[in-house]
């Protein structure tokens, strides 16, 4: 069944899909604004509010209910981005902000509104672009409480909406906003209580999603492993609309593994990308080479840029790897910028 198809069948048996014609469509202007026709890419990171973002919460030891990140340890994180000319940066929000919507999702301690808008403030003052993100894949919700035993419920669909809604006014009507979506599947849930999507259901949540970014002028992203194990199905279903955030966080690239195949894939099927290295599994050369390779195989159109992710939460105990990550995603885009301009 492909996506037209879906949305029909959604509507005959009243499955909360929002905004069908929105979902078929391709984007509009405001949503499709690039750097790329300057030559230019999206160079990010992605930072961790709330330690309740991990699949595998337990080796964190367990599930948090109180704020914790270091605020000295955010700060020379952002201002390590600008000297490096970071320019976007995907803050994980979850449950560290205190939601005017849903106060019972908020951990104690989770920054206010006026906190966040400082810091956004601040990140745009700097040149950094900020980028609200929530994970609502079900490996990775247990930040949602209560809710994340609702999923797929009206009263799910209806707080999710809250959320978003929230977070889109609270970032001033963001260029994005990320909704996550990755690993929904039985071997990467280590919880008690395991919940998981599949099939008609994970698009049907999928597509509520993106309405609700589409329909306030918000272009959504999400992570790309969807496509590795379902290709067919994701080449039927997805919109164009999204961007994909395909992955790779080993150092070594070669065709034969899937996730770097769906970046030649995605792009040859007309979808944007933003590349994803880490720095989190003594991994140094992942942005570096991630960088590398899209840079000779990728269309510039539709490759819009590049994120490092550290995929630890942001305490004293991390300082060190999250600063010498930013330093790599610098180091790469210097490389990048030279190759390219010795070629004009």
């Amino acid at each position: 069944m492909d996506r037209r198809g879906f949305l029909k069948r959604a509507t005959a048996l009243g499955m909360t899909v929002a905004l069908p014609k929105v979902l078929l469509g391709t984007p509009s202007t405001k949503q499709m604004t690039q750097p790329q026709a300057s030559g230019k890419k999206f160079w990010a990171c992605l930072m961790h509010l709330s330690f309740n973002f991990a699949g595998q919460i337990k080796l964190y030891g367990g599930l948090r209910t109180a704020f914790e990140p270091d605020i000295s340890v955010w700060d020379a994180a952002v201002e390590r981005m600008a000297k490096n000319h970071v320019n976007m940066l995907f803050i994980n929000l979850d449950d560290s902000v205190a939601w005017h919507s849903h106060p019972e999702i908020s951990l104690k301690n989770a920054w206010t509104h006026e906190q966040l808008r400082a810091q956004l403030a601040r990140m745009r003052k700097l040149g950094i672009e900020p980028v609200p993100m929530f994970n609502f894949s079900t490996t990775h919700d247990a930040w949602l409480g209560k809710y994340s035993k609702m999923v797929s419920s009206a009263k799910y669909y209806a707080v999710c909406s809250d959320l978003i809604a929230e977070a889109i006014s609270l970032f001033d009507a963001p260029r994005f906003i990320h909704f996550g979506m990755d690993e929904e599947r039985i071997d990467y849930q280590l919880s008690d209580y395991v919940v998981i999507r599949q099939q008609e259901t994970w698009w049907a949540d999928l597509y509520f999603y993106i309405g609700e970014a589409l329909k306030r002028g918000v272009r959504p992203c999400v992570w790309a492993d969807y496509v590795w194990h379902h290709p067919d199905d994701f080449f039927k279903m997805m919109p164009k609309s999204v961007v994909q955030c395909n992955w790779w966080y080993t150092e070594k690239f070669t065709i034969s593994d899937v996730a770097i195949r769906s970046y030649l894939d995605l792009v040859r099927e007309g979808y944007d990308v933003m590349a994803t290295g880490s720095f989190d599994q003594e991994n140094p050369k992942s942005i570096g080479n991630t960088v590398k390779f899209c840079g000779e195989h990728i269309d510039g159109c539709h490759l819009l840029g590049f994120i490092q992710t550290f995929w630890k939460p942001t305490i004293e105990a991390y300082r060190a790897p999250i600063l010498e990550g930013i330093d790599l995603i610098g180091n790469a885009r210097t490389e990048y910028e030279n190759k390219r301009n010795a070629r004009i």
